[in-house]
């Protein structure tokens, strides 16, 4: 741990404190009692008079399509933000991402003079469609609406990030922050193996105090995400015992295999639903004498006759949780039940590797109230935690167990992801512009 994050810690510690308690011990302000300085103010003028520029960025970014699988497109976002990174004097380079099958990370880096924290800056290049989709360009519904691939899930976020660098820039006040961008080339669909994919990300978090992810979250700037839930994938692999169907439930054949994988999956969900926070989707199944299954593409196929007792099962799905403690415990539920087989059938489960959780840390919250005390100063109300049930996985996930406070969902405002009917609300681009920048501001000055 550096220096500054121990130094963090104790902040931390204080700012439990009333902010009075506080003003009146240290003679100095709390982050969330500073009201809107001049400086401040200033930023809010940057931001305003380069909206058009920064929608205009948004359009060109929006208008490239950057599948995950799409590398080329990937790299091209990539080099058209790292000439603006290079801009507002960040050092920026392209991080290969051959050897975990992707196309690669921005990476940029402004070291300040070390009088603050080293902030985090989280963002993400791909988006989930491809080159064959139908979906490819910017569209302006209205003056307010825009449709396009990635508007929100998160070119939006993207631009958010570099333009309250900009109006940082623009005030003098970026020259003394350390801040590191990273804008993963593969958080739509992760390259493997993990600790290739993400360590760029795992790195810099490693280096930094504060993480700080643009993603879209629930699309509603009132809130932001304290805490994401991990999300793995699972495996369930059955076999039966191979017969003519009139001799099945035998004692000497059994159920077969279809059976004995509903009887899991039934257990699955009188059994482990009681768990607050938790999700378990199967989202695969396959059943017969022979099934096939390529778990790249997720496709397979299965063949069995009604008069033949099935031999095998496939079924595959994930688990979202909010912990490790939470995760390993819905484990070692799942492996009981499956070892608990109907006669003369067996089941294995396996695990794959994935995001992990972010938990809801005092550190996040406290980053959260800063965070929404800005956006009240600003006029633009309170910002609460969302429910980690309304939000997936994402890439601040990596980061959460080497910073002291992070928060996410910083992103644009937006709606539908993911669908041909993704749009964005360009009314909120400058909205969490400002809101962005003098938070950034706020936690340099308060050490």
């Amino acid at each position: 741990m550096n220096h500054f994050k121990s130094g963090l810690g104790l902040f931390l510690l204080m700012s439990i404190l009333p902010l009075t308690s506080l003003q009146a011990e240290s003679g100095h302000r709390a982050p969330a009692d500073i009201t809107a300085s001049e400086l401040e103010q200033r930023i809010v003028i940057e931001v305003d008079n380069n909206n058009s520029k920064a929608i205009a960025l948004l359009t060109e970014l929006v208008n490239i399509n950057s599948g995950t699988m799409n590398f080329e497109g990937v790299k091209a976002v990539g080099e058209l933000l790292m000439t603006e990174f290079n801009q507002l004097e960040f050092n920026s380079r392209w991080e290969e991402g051959s050897a975990f099958n992707r196309a690669g990370h921005l990476v940029a880096e402004h070291r300040g003079n070390g009088s603050g924290p080293k902030f985090l800056l989280i963002g993400h290049l791909d988006t989930v469609f491809e080159t064959d989709s139908p979906f490819q360009k910017f569209e302006l519904l209205d003056n307010q609406i825009a449709r396009g691939p990635g508007i929100g899930d998160m070119k939006g976020g993207d631009v958010i990030i570099l333009e309250a660098l900009r109006a940082l820039k623009a005030v003098g006040a970026l020259d003394a922050m350390d801040i590191t961008v990273v804008m993963t080339g593969d958080e739509e669909l992760s390259g493997r193996p993990l600790a290739l994919s993400k360590k760029a990300l795992i790195d810099a978090a490693k280096y930094a105090d504060i993480a700080l992810g643009f993603e879209n979250g629930d699309g509603n700037p009132a809130t932001a995400n304290v805490s994401r839930r991990g999300s793995i994938g699972w495996k369930l692999t059955v076999t039966g015992k191979p017969a003519h169907s009139s001799q099945i439930f035998r004692e000497d054949i059994g159920a077969g295999a279809i059976y004995e994988a509903a009887r899991i999956l039934t257990q699955f969900y009188t059994e482990l639903r009681q768990e607050d926070l938790l999700t378990f989707n199967p989202g695969n199944i396959l059943g017969g004498t022979k099934v096939t299954f390529d778990d790249q593409a997720k496709t397979g196929t299965a063949f069995g006759k009604d008069n033949i007792i099935a031999e095998t099962a496939l079924v595959t799905g994930d688990i979202r949780a909010i912990s490790e403690v939470q995760l390993n415990r819905v484990k070692t539920k799942m492996q009981a039940i499956v070892a608990a087989s109907y006669p003369h059938t067996s089941g294995v489960i396996e695990f794959s590797e994935g995001y992990p959780a972010m938990a809801p840390t005092a550190g996040n919250k406290r980053l959260l109230e800063i965070y929404s005390g800005v956006s009240q100063d600003l006029g633009f109300g309170e910002v609460t935690a969302v429910n980690p049930l309304r939000a997936g996985a994402a890439d601040v996930s990596f980061t959460a167990d080497y910073v002291d406070m992070a928060i996410d969902a910083l992103g644009l405002g937006s709606n539908k992801g993911h669908t041909a009917e993704e749009t964005g609300d360009l009314a909120t681009l400058p909205t969490q512009t400002k809101r962005a920048a003098i938070l950034l501001l706020r936690l340099q000055n308060a050490h």
